[in-house]
């Protein structure tokens, strides 16, 4: 029985990489003891390197990328599931060092595999994806720090993108006020509808001053841009406030005296990471997603595809054009 998939080939002689929907069959497929029928994957900006020219953060070809996906367990030698449980999984490089979602049979370790929250159906799941994730537990750690409805608004950087989407939308479910950055004035009327009270033009952010310090604006932050932006925001943070920082898959330098805010204002940066984080810690934060995300400002955010659409969309990410989700429906 063959399925398809999208692979990534290298040519030896060139060291180009070309990507193209492929017939595979289960012996094709890696190591695991779960296999899954996948129904839905997205793209990530991760993805868009794996599948773009060079593909920098893949070490073996040919390859399947997709570094999230959601389906129906086909079979598994692990006692946690058994057949026809829905599951979704983000991270543990998946796409990267191992085969990923954009293929309809993906084989896997249990370990990495989630069960699908109540609330949740796969589609929703991957309008969600690694993106969704990292937004709530960027959140989640805010909370921890002691963030809380305030006077003054959570600022999200790279508002329009995955993360920054999902973050606007539940944080204004949970009665944050929103301060939105984009730098594309098409996107303004989308972030208001996601909940953003005010739009910050980016611009405003990407400005190096000499300034150790600003005016106190934000009693929090996610940050999915980092950079100079992000050198430039952690001045204008509150006393005790925090800042979730995502980043960018390039490591974009960050600019300006950052020692001032730690020890003036102490200002915290928590790292988010959300490619290996704790069994316990993912399940909370998917049931989290499951109860905190409005479902109508979730459709908002998507945008379909299939495999077919993938070699574009790859290219469309890494230029910044992607608005929202892309969900992938791999059997469409």
């Amino acid at each position: 029985m063959t399925f398809n998939a999208l692979v990534v080939s290298k040519d030896e002689e060139s060291g180009k990489t070309s990507a193209a929907v492929t017939q595979l069959s289960e012996s094709d497929l890696p190591d695991g003891d779960v296999t899954v029928a996948v129904e839905y994957s997205t793209v990530n900006y991760k993805d868009g390197l794996c599948i773009g020219p060079g593909g920098g953060l893949v070490r073996k070809y040919p390859h399947v990328p997709g570094i999230d996906f959601a389906g129906t367990i086909e079979s598994s030698d692990d006692a946690r599931y058994k057949a026809g449980d829905k599951v979704v999984l983000t991270g543990w490089r998946v796409g990267e060092a191992h085969w990923g979602g954009y293929s309809q049979k993906a084989r896997v370790k249990a370990d990495w595999l989630v069960p699908l929250p109540d609330g949740l159906d796969t589609r929703q799941a991957m309008a969600v994806g690694t993106a969704g994730l990292t937004a709530m537990l960027a959140i989640m750690a805010l909370e921890d720090a002691g963030l809380v409805p305030d006077a003054d608004p959570v600022l999200v950087t790279g508002a329009a993108g995955g993360v920054g989407s999902v973050a606007v939308a539940v944080l204004s479910q949970l009665g944050y006020k929103v301060a939105a950055v984009t730098g594309r004035p098409e996107t303004e009327d989308y972030l208001k509808d996601l909940g953003a009270t005010q739009i910050v033009p980016r611009d405003e952010l990407t400005e190096v001053t000499r300034k150790p310090l600003e005016a106190e604006k934000w009693s929090g932050c996610v940050d999915a841009v980092a950079g100079v932006m992000l050198g430039r925001v952690l001045k204008q943070m509150k006393y005790g406030s925090s800042v979730a920082a995502i980043g960018l898959a390039g490591g974009a330098p960050i600019e300006g005296a950052l020692i001032t805010p730690f020890i003036l204002r102490g200002v915290n940066l928590l790292g988010i990471d959300s490619v290996m984080q704790p069994y316990e810690r993912r399940v909370e934060a998917w049931k989290r997603i499951a109860s905190d995300l409005p479902m109508e400002k979730l459709e908002a955010m998507v945008q379909p595809a299939t495999l077919s659409d993938l070699p574009e969309l790859g290219q469309d990410i890494l230029k910044g054009k992607v608005k929202g989700r892309v969900v992938v429906d791999v059997n469409g």
